[in-house]
Order: C-alpha cells, then structure tokens, then sequence
C-alpha cells in the first residue's frame, strides 16, 4: 500500500520557498504527497509536479476566535481525510493547530518545522508576556504525544522548545538551497553595492538599514544601497505604503519590489544585510553564503547562526542602526576583507547548506521507526 505525506504549511509560495524540494523527493521515492496549505495563484504549479493540493483558509495575522476555529476545524477535517502516515507542520499556525487537532486522530507520524518562534517571542510587555505564556501552554500540548518530532533551525529555538516539551528535537541549519543555482562570481571591486532583501517588516530591521545607509552615504557618497522585497498585509509588523513612499522620497537606499532571482541580485552585489530581530535560520543569509558575498547581520538567535562570525560576516547589535552602519562601512573599506569572507562564505554554503544534505537528513526524520 503506497505511503501518504502531508505537508501543512500558511501558503502556497512559502512552501515553493522552502520545502518544494522535500516533496519532490518524497514523489521519488514512491509517496502520495498532499500539501495543505492557503493558496495564492500557485495551486496548478505545484499540482504539474503530482502534488495533490488541499485549500487551508489560514489568515497569518488574524487572532479573532471565530478565524482561529474555523482554521482549527479546517486542519483537522484535512487530516481525517487524508490519514497521512507522516505528517509534517510548517509555520506556527500549522504547527500548534495541527498539533493539537492530531491529538485527538490516529495520526502516525508527525514532524514540526519551527523556523523561529516568531514576533511574539520578541514583543515586550505584560500582554506580550501573557501571550506568550499562552501560547507555550499550546505548544506544549501540539508538540507532545507519541511519534512527534520537532525540527528548529538554531540552538536558542532548541533550547526553548526543550523547556517547554519532551520530545525529541533535530538541528537542522535551514532549508537549504540548490548550489548549482547560486553561482560564485568575483565582486566588482570598482562600485561597491550593499543590498537587502526580505519582506518588508519592522523586526526585519528595514528601518535600521534605511537610517545606517544614509549615514554611509554622507561619508561614501557613491556606494549603492538596494532594498528587495513586499510589503505583507497580514503580518501585523509589516511596512505600508505611506513608508515606501517616504523611503522612495529620501532616495537613500533604491527600493525595488520581490525579486524571482536573488542570486543575481547578490552576485551583482557586494555585501548582503539582514539586521533582523530573531530568526529561525533566514534563507536569505544562505543565499547570500552560496553567492560567496558577506554578510552584516545582527547578533540574534538564527542570524549569527547563519554565518561565522568575523570570517563569513560581520555582527551588529540589533536595533542599533549606527553599529550597523559601523559594520557596513568597515567591509566597504577594506577589500581584501569582503572578498575573503565571501569565499569563505560559500565554503560554508558548500558545507552546511546544499540542499540534498537537508533533503537526506529530513527523511532521515521521517523514517525514523519511534
């Protein structure tokens, strides 16, 4: 009888991102692979590869009661229905419903992906305390039970998820990336180029690179700032329109939208920034190491563990914009620095980060028999 796996994940786009490539080899290897997820406009591309697609109604930044049990209900219909032998969360909101609904279902194999524990866990404040107590108590009942296993891409997210519940938790350095489409290509030394590309949330940092770029740009009139990437509507961090504009208006950082090739973009660069608040293992930073290009990031759970201090990238402190700034001009100004790191980078890329290393130890994962 031919094995079933479920991939639950918030969206369809995220889940190309970052875990087409699992599915992929699952259909290899002779499983009926099922994504349930919220669908954009790329249901009939996964659909082209044999994946067969369940529509999630999952709002990423609703908290009404009503929302939430209708997404509760939702998963746990999907996972009657299709009675996966393995099931694997992606994203909070799959990852703590999803969890609790297969408490009560005969589901035999699960597997959560928690990549960063999310702004909650960086907000705060009473409430953001009280929240996060609740949702700890969640955790702890979703993650629990028998045949769970939970993934988490650093060791801060490690050593939390191990206070909140016993079960067996794995390591793995991101989602990976396929080397042979990052491509090592000397900088152009002559007109140095800094980007950063990410959705555009405060915790990313945005506004910590716009204000650290202009002070660079006082003193190095000629060096070109980038910025990639959307705004997110259901993510209550997000940017809006109006600090677009304002950011289009100063013209200190060129502002582009999302990019479908950001190893062109990183190629055509020189230092990649990402002075975020907490990640899980930003993708974006391993992009970023397979381009052979630095990296200043800030000394956060997941950023610093995306690189290696002082050889692959440069460390700030978070939401410091002139120690960003600082960091920024040092690789700017010395050459020979920028290039090493960079080459050092997508060593580690090479070692830490191709694709079909995280692909094996994720089935690995799978078929483990406890």
């Amino acid at each position: 009888m031919t094995k079933k796996i479920l991939f639950v994940v918030n969206v369809d786009w995220f889940f190309i991102s970052h875990r087409l490539p699992l599915a992929l080899e699952a259909l290899k290897k002779g499983f009926e692979v099922y994504i349930a997820c919220g669908i954009t406009d790329k249901k009939e591309y996964l659909e082209s590869f044999g994946l067969r697609v369940q529509s999630l109604n999952l709002s990423r930044s609703g908290t009404g009661i009503n929302d939430e049990l209708k997404a509760f209900i939702n998963i746990y219909k999907v996972l009657k229905e299709i009675n996966p032998d393995i099931t694997h969360f992606v994203t909070i909101k799959p990852v703590l419903y999803g969890g609790i609904a297969s408490r009560f279902l005969n589901i035999h194999k699960k597997v959560f992906s928690i990549s960063g524990l999310g702004f909650i866990f960086i907000k705060q404040g009473f409430k953001a305390t009280l929240v996060r107590l609740i949702i700890k108590t969640m955790y702890r009942f979703a993650l629990g039970g028998k045949s769970s296993h939970v993934i988490v891409q650093n060791p801060d997210d490690m050593a939390v998820v191990h206070s909140i519940v016993k079960v067996p938790v794995i390591l793995l350095k991101g989602s990976g990336v396929n080397l042979s489409e990052y491509e090592y290509i000397e900088e152009n030394n002559d007109n140095i180029k800094v980007s950063m590309a990410c959705r555009l949330l405060k915790d990313k940092g945005v506004f910590e690179y716009i204000k650290a770029a202009k002070i660079v740009k006082q003193k190095l009139p000629n060096i070109e700032f980038e910025l990639y990437g959307d705004i997110d509507i259901e993510n209550p961090a997000s940017l809006n329109t109006d600090d677009i504009k304002m950011i289009k208006k100063d013209a200190f950082v060129n502002i582009y939208g999302f990019s479908n090739n950001i190893s062109k973009v990183f190629s055509d660069s020189n230092i990649v920034i990402l002075p975020s608040y907490r990640e899980g293992l930003p993708k974006v930073l391993v992009e970023a190491a397979a381009c052979g290009r630095s990296v200043v990031t800030t000394n956060v759970p997941g950023c610093r563990d995306a690189i290696e201090p002082n050889k692959t990238g440069l460390l700030c402190k978070v939401r410091d914009f002139k120690s960003l700034a600082q960091m920024i001009e040092k690789l700017i100004l010395d050459n020979d620095l920028r290039n090493s790191m960079g080459k050092k980078g997508r060593k580690l890329a090479e070692k830490e980060f191709d694709i079909k290393k995280i692909v094996e130890k994720h089935f690995i994962i799978y078929e483990d028999k406890k």
